[in-house]
């Protein structure tokens, strides 16, 4: 197969990298203990034997047992992630799939090594800091969604085809059998896709969407009727023989440019812009907390902003206090506010602007921030790390379309994987069986603030937008996996992988307890949340203490992982699948 360009950087070596961080100190940190046990706290490194698949939890059932049909015929933690995208984009198209991007995280058992892949979609060689301006004005948003400008050159395929050829195992030309297979002899409709597909609007409204869900009756499809997709069967046997070569320089690359330039407001999207996509083979940014190792993609994954947001935990002990505290919740929003706004302020592509990651991420700055936090009454400005240059805020939406998977193989090599078409369908028009992405519209549709100034996250020629995705990989201090999750969520990504790990590693619930708890959103100076999962003492304490919660207007959380942990039985996966959406979590 024929390795993509690339721009590649040194992967980051967990094992050494987590030795050296420890030195710098962990507020709350207790040295060398290292794996989850069931209870709050952790159990002495020696205890633990390594941690071992197989494991897969994604949004998916038929998804999951593609992977795990991959991992029993010997293959590895990529290999069976590139079976389970292959079969989400088919069966979950509202949320990813081939035509969208993709962030990827990859540990190496042998070697430690942890390696992230971009592989989020890039602009076309057209492309202005205007591009959803018409008239000097922004265009709405739906308006943008559904026209040809807001496809990027897809990046997901690449990316796993980068991945899988550095790690994989099994031929790539084995991988796409069960897509295939369910392609053309269909699939059951399940209730979550059917209920996007009942929508009497936006993208499930679309000449193109009209034609797939419509059967041959007249009638939408609904949950249960069983749905073939010969277009999708023909492109993943295509691409299964032929490598990521074709899809990006093939008959797949036009059909995408030839829909892309279709009216309404055709885009600049070109055969070309997709031949010329590279993937970015990146390292891992990996910081302390507590007495594990948490790592997720550099920029243009917003992941350090997680990192941030859990350094700032640390110095408030309030978090510590629980779920069923109203402090903690409290305290746990007010830091979020402060997060979200450094984040907006400074993170885009590092190819053309100058992100401060290692001063977002400084002591003295996170302990700054952290102290602003009790006085907070409204929404936080951003502040001033070492090397920041204010280059923002801008007018970015990010709304629902996005899946997450884990992966851990029998050597225990582990994939973290969050995929995405960006808005639910993407932009509702499809080509060669599955559906575009509209990613171009996480880009700022104003490229300057009112000063006049740039905006980080406007658009340019061949950049990548700014990413909430952060999928996340936990080691212990001695570099050996812990864990793995991550969630779809638009903006809200951040605050719901935040949430899951401080409910799992510092409040010690089991994954799928703490997956299911209520979700807290305060970006700027509202705050969303489910509602209905606060209890009545809850919702009352927080509100005594300023958090007057109202329904999250963000997508809903998807959360997959599991961590390694000592139940009754011994060592073994402790999985989750968020009861809010179909996914499942399985070791067989």
């Amino acid at each position: 197969m024929i390795r993509l360009p690339t721009r590649p950087l040194r992967a980051f070596t967990a094992a050494v990298a987590a030795a050296g961080l420890a030195l710098a100190g962990c507020a709350g940190g207790t040295g060398g203990a290292s794996v989850a046990d069931p209870g709050r706290g952790a159990v002495a490194a020696a205890a633990a034997p390594p941690a071992r698949g197989p494991f897969v939890a994604a949004a998916n059932p038929l998804a999951v047992e593609a992977g795990l049909k991959v991992l029993r015929a010997g293959g590895s933690a990529v290999d069976a992630a590139v079976a389970i995208q292959a079969v989400l984009g088919l069966v979950e198209p509202q949320s990813s799939g081939l035509g969208g991007g993709a962030f990827i995280m990859v540990f190496e058992a042998a070697t430690g090594e942890i390696t992230s892949y971009d592989g989020r979609e890039t602009a076309p060689a057209a492309a202005t800091p205007e591009l959803f301006q018409e008239n000097g004005r922004p265009l709405g948003f739906g308006e943008a969604v559904l026209s040809g400008r807001s496809t990027g050159a897809p990046g997901a395929v690449a990316a796993l085809a980068m991945a899988q050829e550095a790690h994989g195992r099994l031929p790539w030309s084995a991988l796409f059998g069960e897509a295939e297979r369910l392609a053309r002899d269909g699939f059951a409709v399940s209730p979550r896709l059917a209920g996007f597909i009942a929508a009497t609007r936006g993208q499930a409204r679309t000449r193109w969407a009209d034609a797939y869900f419509t059967r041959a009756d007249g009638e939408r499809y609904v949950a249960g009727d069983v749905l073939r997709n010969p277009a999708y069967a023909e492109t993943v046997a295509e691409l299964a023989a032929g490598g990521a070569e074709v899809f990006y320089r093939g008959r797949v690359a036009r059909e995408i440019a030839a829909v892309v330039a279709e009216e309404p407001r055709p885009g600049a999207l070109t055969a070309a812009d997709i031949a010329a996509y590279a993937p970015i083979e990146r390292g891992a940014l990996c910081r302390p907390w507590r007495i594990y190792v948490i790592c997720v993609p550099p920029p243009p994954s917003s992941g350090v902003a997680v990192l941030q947001l859990l350094a700032m935990a640390e110095r408030t002990p309030d978090i510590g206090l629980g779920p069923d505290s109203p402090e903690a919740w409290a305290a746990f929003a007010q830091l979020q506010r402060l997060m979200y706004a450094d984040r907006d302020r400074y993170v885009g592509d590092p190819g053309f602007v100058r992100v401060p990651v290692q001063g977002l991420l400084d002591p003295a700055y996170v302990a700054e921030r952290a102290a602003l936090a009790p006085g907070l009454t409204g929404a936080a400005e951003a502040g001033t790390p070492p090397g920041g240059v204010f280059a923002g805020p801008d007018a970015t939406l990010e709304p629902a379309g996005t899946s997450h998977l884990v992966v851990v193989d029998a050597e225990g090599n582990a994939v973290s994987m969050t995929t995405t078409v960006e808005s639910v369908f993407g932009s509702g028009r499809m080509a060669a069986g599955f559906f575009l992405n509209n990613q171009l519209t996480d880009f700022s549709f104003s490229p300057t603030r009112a000063d006049g100034g740039p905006a980080a996250n406007a658009a340019a020629p061949g950049k990548r937008p700014r990413s909430s995705m952060a999928p996340i990989i936990i080691l212990d201090r001695e570099g050996r996996l812990v864990g793995a999750l991550g969630s779809p969520g638009g903006t809200s990504i951040l605050a719901y992988n935040a949430r899951a790990l401080i409910a799992v590693l510092d409040w010690g619930l089991p994954m799928q307890e703490a997956f299911d708890l209520p979700n807290l959103v305060a970006r700027g100076d509202g705050f969303g949340a489910d509602t209905d999962r606060f209890s009545q003492s809850l919702r009352e304490g927080l509100a005594a203490r300023g958090v007057a919660l109202r329904p999250n207007d963000s997508e809903t959380s998807g959360l997959h992982g599991g961590i390694w942990r000592r139940g009754p039985d011994g060592w073994s996966w402790d999985g989750g699948a968020d009861d809010r959406r179909e996914g499942v979590a399985r070791t067989h």
